[in-house]
């Protein structure tokens, strides 16, 4: 019997999945959650085999239920159904340990075959985040190359950027943005780790030398 946890924000999307994943042989849902917290609760609770998490949820992000798991649940395995197509989102998911990532505008049977390839062994992306990725693979820059920084970012990094850099709190940038202070946060912590930078101070020095401030 292969077990999987549910956690998305939204119960309409829970219900499709359960559903659909529920209708397979020997396919059990053995828990649903609605934020990272209860997420990852029910998996160190229940350990099951697949863990399909969305990227964006209230509590913890997804991103920080995947680090935690591979940690407290390491058989679990963890795939991302998320509207999110971004390549820095997907690239980060892989090097945390996720082994699919399956767009939301795709449809349950292909979810199902992405738990198949999981179960297998193997990983899965759906097949335009597939064909991007190769893409940039085969297109990467030799070593010597300089690498744009902004290509590191996704479109709401560069923004959360630009408005911190300015002196914005997090709540400020999520009245800006419209998005919660909590994901506010979220953003500025990651593309700091993904600059190298260590604090406020030299995101500032980073956005001064870069003209940024002037956006």
């Amino acid at each position: 019997m292969t077990t999987i946890v549910l956690v998305d924000d939204h119960p309409i999307v829970r219900g499709g999945l359960r559903a659909a994943l529920a209708a397979e042989p020997d396919w059990q849902v053995v828990g649903e959650g609605d934020d990272g917290v209860e997420g990852l609760t029910l998996v160190n609770q229940l350990h099951p085999d697949i863990l399909v998490v969305d990227l964006q949820l209230p509590t913890i992000s997804g991103l920080d239920v995947l680090r935690q798991v591979r940690v407290t649940a390491p058989a679990t395995r963890v795939i991302f159904f998320s509207m999110h197509s971004e390549d820095a989102y997907v690239r980060e998911a892989l090097a945390a340990g996720a082994v699919g990532y399956v767009l939301k505008d795709a449809d349950a049977v292909e979810l199902i075959h992405g738990i198949r390839v999981a179960l297998q062994g193997g990983r899965y992306l759906s097949p335009t985040l597939a064909e991007r990725m190769i893409s940039a693979y085969l297109h990467q820059p030799s070593p010597d190359q300089h690498i744009d920084w902004a290509e590191m970012l996704t479109a709401r990094e560069r923004q959360v950027l630009i408005l911190a850099a300015q002196g914005l709190s997090n709540a400020e940038i999520g009245d800006r943005l419209t998005i919660s202070p909590r994901t506010a946060e979220t953003h500025r912590t990651n593309l700091l780790r993904k600059l190298g930078l260590k604090g406020q101070t030299d995101l500032m020095h980073f956005a001064h030398e870069r003209g940024l401030l002037e956006e």
